[in-house]
């Protein structure tokens, strides 16, 4: 009898009381990671980051594979800036060191990891990458002065032909979903980009060596394209991983 692979899905925080309506936003997309995951038939274990790093390596110690969400944004002083930006989020230290903490081990380990939106710049600031701390008020990377559920964008990123998320999403162009201010700046050690958005910036990065895929854009949101979210959870497989989820 085969066990069942492990999905370490993994939060900053379960807890934004001070934004009912962002945190329960949060949730409906990461309901959605988990309704996926178990779809594939993962084993998937919700965690937060809060918790601390001590707590968060424990935890995902078994984890088969991991999926880094989206939530706010990274404290500057994890890659050498200062705070006090423009549309500057609310700052969530002890997790933005564990899940850095998280991404360097899942490297070293060679567990198959997947970033999303904050999950790509944990990855890119794990490895010493910098951010782009405010993209701008016309950005199109987010609507402003809206209802949360409004916040995302619809546009295009133009994937590098040969690349993992090539393969899994099979177009050269992609439509995707967003709502992020802050975009990768320096490159982090051993990344490659493999997508940018119509206005230039790194919307996808691999490692050159590691099983890891970050991307800057929401697979999970309810209008984003239809079997995006499969596709790149399915790329968490290896081929161990494969047979047993068959």
């Amino acid at each position: 009898m085969s066990v069942q692979p492990v999905l370490a899905v993994v939060e900053a925080t379960r807890l934004r009381a001070h934004d009912p309506a962002y945190h329960d936003y949060v949730q409906l997309l990461v309901g959605n990671v988990l309704a996926e995951a178990g779809a594939q038939g993962w084993s998937v274990d919700r965690l937060a980051a809060d918790a601390g790093t001590e707590a968060l390596l424990a935890a995902t110690a078994r984890a088969d594979a991991i999926v880094i969400v989206g939530g706010e944004d990274i404290h500057p002083g994890f890659y050498g800036a200062q705070t006090g930006y423009p549309n500057e989020s609310r700052h969530l230290p002890v997790a933005d060191a564990a899940q850095l903490a998280l991404a360097r081990a899942a490297i070293e380990r060679r567990t198959p990891l997947l970033g999303i939106c904050r999950g790509l710049q944990i990855v890119n600031v794990a490895l010493g990458g910098t951010l782009v701390q405010d993209l701008g008020e016309e950005c199109g990377h987010v609507n402003r002065g809206v209802p949360i559920p409004q916040v995302l964008t619809t546009h295009t990123v133009d994937v590098a032909h040969g690349s993992r998320v090539a393969d899994l999403l099979g177009e050269p162009t992609v439509e995707v979903r967003s709502a992020h201010h802050q975009a990768v700046d320096a490159l982090g050690d051993g990344l490659v980009v493999t997508a940018r958005s119509h206005d230039g910036h790194v919307e996808a990065v691999e490692h050159r060596d590691a099983p890891v895929l970050a991307v800057q854009w929401h697979p999970e949101d309810v209008h984003a394209p239809e079997g995006q979210l499969a596709a790149l959870l399915a790329g968490l497989r290896t081929p161990a991983l494969a047979a047993a989820l068959i």
